[in-house]
């Protein structure tokens, strides 16, 4: 008979060590992070791998106290896109780009009063004219169709309707419409890269943009989905080990490693001496209020709470930059790599001859790491040519938005800012910006699972442990998240559509 223990822990949250037969099971439960520190951190400001910045540091800290459809998802090919080829296509392009200049003007009044009135209360009747007219527009996309679209594009000059077609504060469509124009303008001016400039916004300071990613972390599962389906592998992969080493390679704020140290604390015969090579890109230190050094001193008192031997070795250095002398692994130690979402901004073969996401996943190989996590978007962007990345573009993120306003009112005054900080910047990137510029860079688990099998990976199959944490997670969401299972993986969406995976490897 199957014996149960339960340890309660002193927030009230619960873990549990299933005991069939010999075998312990951990099931993680899910955590608040308020204890540990106040914010989260989001895919939508995760750090890109800067190609020619050569600056790397490192902080280290131990526990006692010592530094130390639009269908979904188009098939990756390499042809050119189906606007490419003709003469008359070059000036159509040309005539294309002279509409988007007129109505970049209306779009700047646009985004100029609703950034700075927050205009809300648009009418319903409104509101259905203009999410058909851009559903109208992404099926003319999707089908090529660039008569239809310079059309489309006439008609709203003409009419002067731009600001009813486009809002920040309207309807998801509206919204995503807002930031997909932007960045077509962007592209036109071949200012793509400048993605902030585009937005036309102040960055906030490292307080205000962990506001954001707080508020989105709190109103959408995807980032706890995430966090915890790695966790349950990771202490699935090291239930019996002393020696654990974990190597994250998008530390963030390191509130991933929350429950996990807590259910470490509480495993039977005494816990792990765990230690955590945190990496994350040196441009982003503001966004966590002190850097890695404060993560440090953040896990070891977490760690010391919960009777855990803790270290902590911070690296300030670009993905692209990692090498195995950089990452200090001992013998003697069970290794745990963890991606959360963040291999997708590594270049591949597509942009770079150095290949820095095939050659990432084989310099992690020759570790010999006891289990891998991947968590990434269920996206297909990356070798796209532009016409289908921008419809796989607008059908993804449109998920995303109308998930977000279950949780986030239309007049909730935060709500603009969290989606441009936090989200638009991606969709400016994904439509604005080519070749080593395009950081988001997203494919479906089908290609990561080419890519881990090439580099000699082979599938660490999610326990069912970890399937019950998740669904445990998602009652507290809407009804209309989705969670399916499928050959050893989880899949996270919105009314059916994959939006995260989650995976493992070893």
């Amino acid at each position: 008979m199957e014996a149960t223990k339960k340890h309660i822990i002193q927030d009230g949250s619960s873990i549990f060590y299933h005991q069939p037969s010999s075998l312990q099971q951990m099931n993680l439960s899910v955590q608040t992070f308020d204890s540990y520190c106040k914010l989260e951190s989001s895919p939508g400001t995760k750090s890109h791998p800067c190609l020619n910045n050569n600056t790397s540091s490192t902080t280290s800290f131990s526990s006692n106290g010592n530094s130390s459809e639009l269908n979904h998802s188009p098939q990756d090919n390499n042809n050119n896109s189906p606007l490419s080829g003709s003469s008359a296509t070059n000036n159509n392009e040309v005539e294309l780009s002279l509409m988007l200049k007129d109505l970049e003007t209306a779009m700047e009044a646009e985004l100029d009063n609703s950034f700075n009135g927050y205009e809300f209360g648009q009418q319903q009747q409104q509101h259905r004219a203009v999410s058909s007219a851009m559903h109208r527009s992404m099926e003319m996309i999707s089908k090529g169709d660039l008569i239809g679209t310079l059309y489309e594009c006439a008609k709203a000059v003409e009419n002067h309707d731009l600001q009813q077609m486009v809002s920040v504060s309207g309807e998801p469509v509206q919204r995503l419409g807002a930031y997909m124009l932007e960045g077509l303008i962007a592209r036109l001016a071949s200012s793509g890269s400048s993605i902030h400039k585009a937005l036309r916004c102040k960055d906030p300071t490292g307080p205000e943009l962990l506001t954001y990613m707080h508020i989105l972390y709190e109103a959408c599962p995807y980032f706890k989905f995430g966090y915890e389906s790695a966790n349950g592998a990771i202490a699935e992969a090291v239930k019996k080990e002393r020696f654990v080493h974990i190597i994250d390679f998008q530390i963030s704020q390191g509130g991933q490693w929350v429950s996990l140290i807590r259910a470490l604390g509480a495993r039977p015969g005494g816990p792990p001496r765990v230690r955590i090579t945190g990496i994350d890109d040196p441009r982003s230190s503001f966004a966590r209020q002190g850097g890695l050094e404060l993560v440090g001193e953040r896990l070891g008192k977490l760690a010391e709470m919960y009777g855990v031997p803790f270290e902590f070795h911070g690296a300030a250095l670009c993905c692209t930059e990692v090498e195995i002398q950089k990452l200090g692994v001992r013998n003697g130690e069970a290794l745990a790599v963890n991606f959360p979402l963040v291999l997708h901004h590594m270049p591949d073969e597509s942009v770079t001859v150095e290949n820095h996401r095939d050659r990432l996943l084989r310099l992690v190989k020759r570790l010999s790491p006891n289990v891998v996590t991947l968590v990434e978007q269920e996206a297909n962007t990356n070798t796209a040519p532009f016409l289908p990345r921008v419809v796989e573009t607008m059908n993804h993120y449109l998920a995303v938005f109308e998930s977000i306003d279950v949780k986030l009112a239309r007049d909730h005054k935060e709500r603009i800012n969290v989606e441009q900080h936090c989200l638009a910047r991606e969709v400016v990137n994904l439509v604005a910006c080519e070749g080593v510029e395009r950081e988001e860079r997203h494919e479906p688990l089908g290609k990561w699972r080419s890519r881990f099998h090439m580099a000699g990976f082979k599938p660490f199959p999610l326990s069912s442990y970890v399937n019950a944490t998740i669904k445990g997670l998602l009652e507290s969401y809407s009804e209309k998240y989705t969670l399916e299972e499928r050959d050893g993986a989880l899949y996270l969406g919105w009314k059916n559509q994959p939006l995260v995976t989650s995976c493992a490897w070893r």
